[in-house]
C-alpha cells in the first residue's frame, strides 16, 4: 500500500522543477557572488579595471577630478633664504655646474590635472649621488618633501604627466630644461608649491633609479627693462651705423608682440612716415637658450611679426624685408641674464 498520498500532476511538476534548480546551484548558494561569471559580474569587473587609480592622496587623481586651485594652498610666512631657497640632502649634488639662474622665464608645472605655466625667476639642476654613495629615490624624495613642507609648502601631486600634456611641450623647453625636468616621459613627477603673500614658489622633481632633476621657479610679475628709443635717436643711429637695435618684447618662445612694445613700434612707424624714401631690413635675434634650429625659426617669425605690424599701420611692404639670425650674432655674453637680454633683440638695418 502506498504510504504517500497521490499528488496532482501539476503540483508534482513544480516540485521537481524546484529540486532541479536547487541541485544546479540557484541564487540561495552562499558562494554565488564569488562564483558568478555572468554578464553583470563581467561588466562590473571591466568597470573596475577602467577606473582610474588613486595615484596620489595629495594630488594625483583627486586633483584630476576637481582641478587644482592655487588659492586653496595656505599662505606661508616661514623664513626663507635667498633664491633658489632649497638645498639637496647630504650625499647628493650636481655632477655638472648648475645652469645659471634666469631672471625671467616661463616654465610648466604639472598639477595633476593640467600644466600650469609659471613666469618668474628660474633655477634647474641635475641631481646625482656623490662618489661613494648609492642613489636612493626614496631618500631623495623624502628629504625634499620634508624640507618644503617644513616651510609651509604642500605637495600638489605625485603622478605621471599624461602623453597628451607632454605633446604640448615644444623642443625648446625640452632642450633648455633637459637637466632639470628629468625623465618625465617614463616616471612620475612631484610638484610642490610654497605660497607666499607676494609670490608663489614652485618646485618640480622627477627621479629614476640613477638620477633626478629639479626645477624651482619663483613667480613674479613682468617688469619691462627695455627703454624706448625715439625717432630722432633711431635716425641718428641709422645715419651713423646703418643699424639700430630695439628691445621688442614677445611672448615667451613665441612671435606674439606684447602690448608694452607698442610705443616702440609707434616710434618706428613715425620714423618711416617721416622719411618715405627709407627702406629697412627687420632682423630678429635670440639668445642661445634652446636649439639652434628652433631659435633660427623663432627669430625669423619675430622679424616677420614686426614687419606685419608695420604693414598693418600703413607702411608699404615694399619698403620692408624680414630675416632671422637666431643665436648666430650675439652682442653680449650668453652666460648672464643681462647678456641674454641684450641678445634677444630686433634690429633695424638701412637698405
Amino acid at each position: 500500500m502506498n504510504r504517500f498520498p497521490t499528488l496532482p500532476r501539476t503540483v508534482l511538476a513544480m516540485a521537481l522543477a524546484t529540486l532541479a534548480l536547487t541541485a544546479c546551484g540557484g541564487a540561495d548558494r552562499p558562494d554565488d557572488a564569488e562564483a558568478s561569471t555572468g554578464p553583470d559580474r563581467m561588466a562590473a569587473a571591466r568597470a573596475d579595471d577602467a577606473a582610474p587609480a588613486d595615484t596620489d592622496a595629495d594630488g594625483g587623481a583627486a586633483a584630476a577630478q576637481a582641478g587644482f586651485d592655487v588659492e586653496s594652498v595656505p599662505v606661508s610666512d616661514a623664513p626663507l633664504g635667498e633664491f633658489p631657497y632649497f638645498n639637496l640632502p647630504a650625499g647628493y649634488g650636481n655632477p655638472n655646474s648648475p645652469k645659471p639662474i634666469l631672471d625671467l622665464d616661463r616654465v610648466p608645472f604639472w598639477t595633476g590635472d593640467r600644466l600650469e605655466w609659471v613666469e618668474g625667476r628660474a633655477f634647474q639642476s641635475l641631481i646625482r649621488a656623490e662618489r661613494g654613495k648609492n642613489f636612493s629615490q626614496f631618500e631623495l624624495k623624502k628629504n625634499i618633501e620634508h624640507l618644503i613642507t617644513s616651510v609651509g609648502g604642500v605637495k600638489v601631486t605625485d603622478s605621471r604627466i599624461p602623453q597628451s600634456a607632454l605633446d604640448t611641450l615644444d623642443d625648446s623647453y625640452e632642450v633648455a630644461y633637459s637637466a632639470g625636468h628629468g625623465d618625465i616621459y617614463n616616471n612620475p613627477v612631484q610638484t610642490y608649491l610654497v605660497r607666499r603673500a607676494d609670490r608663489n614658489i614652485w618646485v618640480h622633481v622627477c627621479s629614476d633609479t640613477a638620477s633626478a632633476g629639479w626645477i624651482i621657479v619663483e613667480s613674479q610679475p613682468f617688469q619691462a627693462t627695455a627703454s624706448l628709443i625715439e625717432v630722432d635717436a633711431m635716425k641718428q643711429a641709422l645715419d651713423a651705423d646703418g643699424r639700430v637695435a630695439l628691445q621688442v618684447n614677445f611672448a615667451t618662445d613665441k612671435a606674439d608682440i606684447l602690448p608694452e612694445s607698442r610705443p616702440q613700434l609707434d616710434q618706428v612707424i613715425a620714423l618711416l612716415q617721416d622719411d618715405p624714401a627709407l627702406a629697412l631690413s627687420i632682423e630678429g635675434h635670440t639668445d642661445d637658450t634652446g636649439g639652434a634650429d628652433h631659435n633660427m625659426a623663432l627669430s625669423d617669425a619675430r622679424a616677420n611679426a614686426v614687419v606685419q605690424a608695420l604693414v598693418d599701420a600703413g607702411i608699404s611692404r615694399d619698403r620692408l624685408q624680414a630675416e632671422g639670425f637666431g643665436q648666430t650674432r650675439p652682442v653680449a655674453d650668453n652666460g648672464s641674464e643681462d647678456g641674454r637680454a641684450q641678445n634677444r633683440r630686433v634690429e633695424l638695418v638701412k637698405r
